[in-house]
Protein backbone atom coordinates (compact mmCIF):
# COMPACT_ATOMS: atom_id res chain seq x y z
CA UNK A 1 0.00 0.00 0.00
CA UNK A 2 1.61 3.31 -0.95
CA UNK A 3 1.72 6.38 1.25
CA UNK A 4 -0.80 8.23 -0.45
CA UNK A 5 -3.34 4.93 -0.36
CA UNK A 6 -2.26 4.93 3.81
CA UNK A 7 -3.18 8.53 3.98
CA UNK A 8 -6.18 8.25 1.95
CA UNK A 9 -7.55 5.14 3.83
CA UNK A 10 -6.75 6.79 7.06
CA UNK A 11 -8.70 9.78 6.30
CA UNK A 12 -11.66 7.68 5.03
CA UNK A 13 -11.82 6.60 9.08
CA UNK A 14 -11.53 9.33 10.50
CA UNK A 15 -14.36 10.47 8.33
CA UNK A 16 -16.35 7.35 9.16
CA UNK A 17 -16.16 8.55 13.11
CA UNK A 18 -17.53 11.83 12.87
CA UNK A 19 -20.92 10.61 11.55
CA UNK A 20 -23.19 7.71 12.26
CA UNK A 21 -23.66 7.27 8.31
CA UNK A 22 -21.92 8.42 4.70
CA UNK A 23 -23.06 8.07 1.00
CA UNK A 24 -20.48 6.74 -1.09
CA UNK A 25 -21.01 9.89 -3.61
CA UNK A 26 -20.09 11.93 -0.59
CA UNK A 27 -17.35 10.14 0.95
CA UNK A 28 -16.03 9.96 -2.95
CA UNK A 29 -16.09 13.92 -3.09
CA UNK A 30 -14.63 14.76 0.77
CA UNK A 31 -11.98 12.22 -0.96
CA UNK A 32 -11.40 13.52 -4.56
CA UNK A 33 -11.68 10.23 -5.82
CA UNK A 34 -14.16 7.79 -7.53
CA UNK A 35 -16.65 6.14 -5.85
CA UNK A 36 -15.43 2.81 -7.06
CA UNK A 37 -12.18 3.76 -5.16
CA UNK A 38 -14.47 3.91 -1.73
CA UNK A 39 -15.18 0.62 -2.28
CA UNK A 40 -12.11 -0.42 -2.68
CA UNK A 41 -10.61 1.58 0.46
CA UNK A 42 -13.53 -0.03 2.06
CA UNK A 43 -12.83 -3.53 1.39
CA UNK A 44 -9.24 -2.70 2.48
CA UNK A 45 -10.49 -1.43 6.33
CA UNK A 46 -12.36 -4.52 6.68
CA UNK A 47 -9.34 -6.38 5.97
CA UNK A 48 -8.00 -4.83 8.38
CA UNK A 49 -10.65 -5.26 10.86
CA UNK A 50 -12.86 -2.17 11.08
CA UNK A 51 -16.38 -3.53 10.97
CA UNK A 52 -17.73 -0.93 8.11
CA UNK A 53 -21.43 -1.94 7.34
CA UNK A 54 -22.69 -0.97 3.80
CA UNK A 55 -26.42 -0.20 2.23
CA UNK A 56 -27.31 -1.30 -0.94
CA UNK A 57 -27.82 0.89 -4.04
CA UNK A 58 -25.49 2.68 -6.82
CA UNK A 59 -23.83 4.78 -4.35
CA UNK A 60 -24.31 3.11 -1.59
CA UNK A 61 -23.72 4.28 2.13
CA UNK A 62 -21.14 3.29 4.86
CA UNK A 63 -20.88 3.83 8.42
CA UNK A 64 -18.86 2.20 11.24
CA UNK A 65 -20.55 -0.12 13.33
CA UNK A 66 -19.57 -1.99 16.45
CA UNK A 67 -17.82 -5.35 16.31
CA UNK A 68 -16.92 -8.96 17.75
CA UNK A 69 -13.53 -7.18 17.84
CA UNK A 70 -11.78 -4.00 18.91
CA UNK A 71 -10.58 -3.13 15.76
CA UNK A 72 -6.83 -3.04 15.53
CA UNK A 73 -4.31 0.09 15.34
CA UNK A 74 -6.96 2.02 17.92
CA UNK A 75 -6.55 0.86 21.20
CA UNK A 76 -6.16 -2.86 22.79
CA UNK A 77 -8.82 -3.61 25.57
CA UNK A 78 -7.38 -2.49 28.63
CA UNK A 79 -6.39 0.94 27.03
CA UNK A 80 -10.22 1.27 25.56
CA UNK A 81 -11.31 0.42 29.03
CA UNK A 82 -8.75 2.73 31.09
CA UNK A 83 -9.97 5.42 28.74
CA UNK A 84 -13.96 4.79 28.61
CA UNK A 85 -13.76 4.70 32.44
CA UNK A 86 -11.69 8.05 32.63
CA UNK A 87 -14.13 10.08 30.12
CA UNK A 88 -17.22 8.97 31.94
CA UNK A 89 -16.09 9.74 35.16
CA UNK A 90 -15.00 13.29 33.78
CA UNK A 91 -18.59 13.27 32.68
CA UNK A 92 -20.71 11.94 35.33
CA UNK A 93 -18.73 14.32 37.52
CA UNK A 94 -19.39 17.49 36.24
CA UNK A 95 -15.62 18.52 36.38
CA UNK A 96 -15.86 20.67 33.27
CA UNK A 97 -15.66 18.01 30.57
CA UNK A 98 -14.56 20.08 27.29
CA UNK A 99 -16.78 19.24 24.59
CA UNK A 100 -13.68 17.59 22.74
CA UNK A 101 -14.67 14.90 25.35
CA UNK A 102 -17.61 14.00 25.08
CA UNK A 103 -17.00 13.56 20.87
CA UNK A 104 -14.03 11.29 21.89
CA UNK A 105 -16.51 9.39 24.12
CA UNK A 106 -19.05 9.52 21.58
CA UNK A 107 -16.65 7.87 19.51
CA UNK A 108 -15.55 4.95 21.19
CA UNK A 109 -18.55 4.08 22.76
CA UNK A 110 -19.67 3.59 18.83
CA UNK A 111 -17.44 1.35 18.34
CA UNK A 112 -16.89 -0.68 21.53
CA UNK A 113 -17.46 -4.36 21.43
CA UNK A 114 -20.19 -5.66 23.84
CA UNK A 115 -17.73 -8.23 25.73
CA UNK A 116 -15.56 -4.70 27.03
CA UNK A 117 -18.91 -3.38 28.44
CA UNK A 118 -19.47 -5.41 31.79
CA UNK A 119 -15.72 -4.97 32.33
CA UNK A 120 -16.41 -0.77 32.42
CA UNK A 121 -19.38 -0.95 34.19
CA UNK A 122 -17.80 -3.27 37.26
CA UNK A 123 -15.00 -0.67 37.18
CA UNK A 124 -16.87 2.31 37.12
CA UNK A 125 -19.37 0.85 40.03
CA UNK A 126 -16.06 0.49 41.91
CA UNK A 127 -14.93 3.75 41.65
CA UNK A 128 -18.31 5.61 42.48
CA UNK A 129 -17.65 5.13 46.15
CA UNK A 130 -14.79 7.56 46.37
CA UNK A 131 -16.18 9.95 43.77
CA UNK A 132 -16.19 13.62 45.29
CA UNK A 133 -19.75 15.24 45.48
CA UNK A 134 -19.96 17.55 42.54
CA UNK A 135 -21.14 20.79 42.99
CA UNK A 136 -24.51 19.56 41.35
CA UNK A 137 -26.97 16.50 40.46
CA UNK A 138 -24.93 14.21 38.69
CA UNK A 139 -25.37 13.72 34.90
CA UNK A 140 -25.45 10.27 33.29
CA UNK A 141 -22.46 10.10 30.94
CA UNK A 142 -24.24 7.47 29.10
CA UNK A 143 -26.74 10.31 28.26
CA UNK A 144 -23.91 12.21 27.43
CA UNK A 145 -22.71 10.66 25.33
CA UNK A 146 -26.07 9.19 23.53
CA UNK A 147 -26.84 13.51 23.15
CA UNK A 148 -23.95 14.58 21.59
CA UNK A 149 -24.31 11.88 18.92
CA UNK A 150 -27.60 12.90 18.39
CA UNK A 151 -26.00 16.46 18.32
CA UNK A 152 -23.71 15.44 15.50
CA UNK A 153 -26.14 13.90 13.65
CA UNK A 154 -28.69 16.20 13.84
CA UNK A 155 -31.12 13.25 15.09
CA UNK A 156 -34.88 13.78 16.57
CA UNK A 157 -34.87 12.67 19.64
CA UNK A 158 -37.91 11.71 22.22
CA UNK A 159 -37.35 12.04 26.10
CA UNK A 160 -39.42 12.43 28.73
CA UNK A 161 -39.04 15.64 30.73
CA UNK A 162 -39.42 16.54 34.36
CA UNK A 163 -39.94 20.26 35.28
CA UNK A 164 -38.75 21.90 38.24
CA UNK A 165 -42.26 20.98 39.77
CA UNK A 166 -41.60 17.33 38.77
CA UNK A 167 -44.40 17.34 36.62
CA UNK A 168 -43.15 15.05 33.38
CA UNK A 169 -43.93 15.37 29.96
CA UNK A 170 -42.99 13.43 26.67
CA UNK A 171 -41.04 15.69 24.64
CA UNK A 172 -39.38 15.64 21.08
CA UNK A 173 -36.37 17.78 20.25
CA UNK A 174 -33.72 18.19 17.53
CA UNK A 175 -30.53 18.38 19.76
CA UNK A 176 -28.52 21.05 18.72
CA UNK A 177 -25.46 21.42 21.22
CA UNK A 178 -24.29 20.71 25.13
CA UNK A 179 -23.52 23.53 27.31
CA UNK A 180 -22.42 23.67 30.73
CA UNK A 181 -23.56 26.28 33.00
CA UNK A 182 -22.77 26.60 36.80
CA UNK A 183 -21.95 23.05 37.38
CA UNK A 184 -25.21 21.99 35.46
CA UNK A 185 -25.16 20.52 31.83
CA UNK A 186 -27.90 21.74 29.66
CA UNK A 187 -29.54 20.41 26.07
CA UNK A 188 -30.25 23.69 23.72
CA UNK A 189 -32.63 21.77 21.31
CA UNK A 190 -35.48 22.70 19.13
CA UNK A 191 -38.99 21.69 20.47
CA UNK A 192 -40.52 19.86 17.59
CA UNK A 193 -43.82 20.12 19.14
CA UNK A 194 -43.67 23.73 21.02
CA UNK A 195 -42.03 24.44 17.28
CA UNK A 196 -39.52 26.92 19.83
CA UNK A 197 -36.05 26.74 20.63
CA UNK A 198 -35.89 25.12 24.61
CA UNK A 199 -32.94 24.31 26.76
CA UNK A 200 -33.44 21.38 28.93
CA UNK A 201 -31.29 19.75 32.07
CA UNK A 202 -29.87 16.73 31.49
CA UNK A 203 -30.70 15.67 35.25
CA UNK A 204 -34.46 16.28 34.16
CA UNK A 205 -34.21 13.84 30.85
CA UNK A 206 -35.25 10.86 31.20
CA UNK A 207 -36.17 7.61 28.74
CA UNK A 208 -34.16 9.26 25.32
CA UNK A 209 -34.32 7.62 22.66
CA UNK A 210 -33.31 8.28 19.18
CA UNK A 211 -36.05 8.02 16.43
CA UNK A 212 -33.63 7.54 13.53
CA UNK A 213 -34.79 10.95 11.74
CA UNK A 214 -32.33 13.29 10.79
CA UNK A 215 -32.83 16.94 10.05
CA UNK A 216 -30.88 20.04 8.22
CA UNK A 217 -28.84 21.65 11.20
CA UNK A 218 -30.78 24.91 12.33
CA UNK A 219 -29.16 27.92 12.93
CA UNK A 220 -29.17 29.35 16.62
CA UNK A 221 -30.80 32.55 17.46
CA UNK A 222 -27.04 34.84 17.80
CA UNK A 223 -25.15 31.61 16.80
CA UNK A 224 -23.36 31.44 19.90
CA UNK A 225 -25.43 28.52 22.12
CA UNK A 226 -23.52 29.11 25.32
CA UNK A 227 -25.19 33.14 25.34
CA UNK A 228 -28.19 31.52 24.24
CA UNK A 229 -28.66 29.40 27.25
CA UNK A 230 -26.83 32.20 29.78
CA UNK A 231 -30.02 34.40 28.42
CA UNK A 232 -32.54 32.01 28.91
CA UNK A 233 -31.26 30.82 32.43
CA UNK A 234 -31.35 34.21 33.56
CA UNK A 235 -34.74 34.69 32.61
CA UNK A 236 -35.90 31.61 34.17
CA UNK A 237 -37.42 31.61 37.44
CA UNK A 238 -35.52 30.81 40.16
CA UNK A 239 -36.88 29.53 43.71
CA UNK A 240 -34.11 31.48 45.13
CA UNK A 241 -32.52 34.96 44.23
CA UNK A 242 -28.29 35.88 44.78
CA UNK A 243 -26.72 38.46 42.98
CA UNK A 244 -23.19 39.58 44.15
CA UNK A 245 -21.37 42.78 42.88
CA UNK A 246 -18.03 41.91 43.05
CA UNK A 247 -14.97 44.39 43.11
CA UNK A 248 -12.89 43.04 41.00
CA UNK A 249 -12.94 42.48 36.67
CA UNK A 250 -15.30 40.15 35.31
CA UNK A 251 -11.79 38.35 33.65
CA UNK A 252 -10.36 37.99 37.26
CA UNK A 253 -13.83 36.79 38.64
CA UNK A 254 -13.96 34.16 35.81
CA UNK A 255 -10.34 33.00 35.55
CA UNK A 256 -10.80 31.79 39.19
CA UNK A 257 -14.25 30.60 39.32
CA UNK A 258 -14.28 28.91 35.39
CA UNK A 259 -17.88 27.20 35.98
CA UNK A 260 -19.60 30.29 36.44
CA UNK A 261 -19.17 31.34 32.42
CA UNK A 262 -21.80 33.48 31.54
CA UNK A 263 -22.99 34.07 35.22
CA UNK A 264 -20.04 36.68 35.01
CA UNK A 265 -20.97 40.17 33.67
CA UNK A 266 -18.99 43.14 33.44
CA UNK A 267 -20.39 46.43 35.32
CA UNK A 268 -17.17 48.54 34.65
CA UNK A 269 -14.04 47.82 34.87
CA UNK A 270 -13.25 47.40 38.17
CA UNK A 271 -16.33 45.24 38.79
CA UNK A 272 -18.68 42.66 38.12
CA UNK A 273 -22.16 40.77 38.66
CA UNK A 274 -22.56 37.61 39.69
CA UNK A 275 -25.73 35.71 39.37
CA UNK A 276 -25.76 33.20 41.72
CA UNK A 277 -29.77 32.70 41.94
CA UNK A 278 -30.28 28.77 42.40
CA UNK A 279 -32.90 26.37 43.39
CA UNK A 280 -30.65 25.25 45.82
CA UNK A 281 -29.16 26.80 48.82
CA UNK A 282 -25.91 25.14 49.57
CA UNK A 283 -25.19 25.69 45.69
CA UNK A 284 -25.21 29.76 46.57
CA UNK A 285 -23.40 29.20 49.09
CA UNK A 286 -20.30 27.42 47.38
CA UNK A 287 -20.74 29.94 44.55
CA UNK A 288 -20.28 32.81 46.73
CA UNK A 289 -17.61 31.48 48.82
CA UNK A 290 -15.65 30.59 45.62
CA UNK A 291 -15.55 34.43 45.11
CA UNK A 292 -12.01 34.99 46.14
CA UNK A 293 -12.84 39.18 46.63
CA UNK A 294 -15.25 41.58 48.15
CA UNK A 295 -19.01 41.45 47.08
CA UNK A 296 -22.23 43.06 48.01
CA UNK A 297 -24.82 40.87 47.93
CA UNK A 298 -28.29 41.70 47.08
CA UNK A 299 -30.69 38.12 47.62
CA UNK A 300 -33.62 36.82 49.21
CA UNK A 301 -34.17 36.49 52.95
CA UNK A 302 -33.74 32.86 52.91
CA UNK A 303 -30.75 33.08 51.42
CA UNK A 304 -29.07 35.28 54.44
CA UNK A 305 -30.32 33.76 56.51
CA UNK A 306 -28.74 30.03 55.08
CA UNK A 307 -25.19 32.24 54.80
CA UNK A 308 -25.37 33.75 58.58
CA UNK A 309 -25.69 29.84 59.49
CA UNK A 310 -23.21 28.54 57.61
CA UNK A 311 -20.65 31.45 58.49
CA UNK A 312 -21.49 30.82 62.51
CA UNK A 313 -21.07 27.15 62.31
CA UNK A 314 -17.81 27.57 60.58
CA UNK A 315 -16.72 30.54 63.33
CA UNK A 316 -18.19 27.44 66.29
CA UNK A 317 -15.93 25.04 64.11
CA UNK A 318 -12.59 27.15 63.54
CA UNK A 319 -12.35 28.88 67.60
Amino acid sequence: MTSDMTARVLRLLSLLQTRREWSGADLADRLDVTVRTVRRDIDRLRELGYPVDSARGHTGGYRLAPGAELPPLLLDDDEAVAITVALRTAAGGLTGIEESALRALAKLEQVLPRRLRGRIAALQGSLAGITWESRGPRADPALLAALAVACRDHEIVAFDYADRHGATTSRRAEPCHLVDSGGLWYLLAHDTGKDDWRIFRLDRISDPAPTGRRVPPREIPGADPAAFVAARLSAAPTRYRAVATVRAPADHVRARTRYLGTRVQPVDGASCRVDASDDSLPRIARTLAGLDTDYTLDADPDVLDHLRETAHRTLRATR
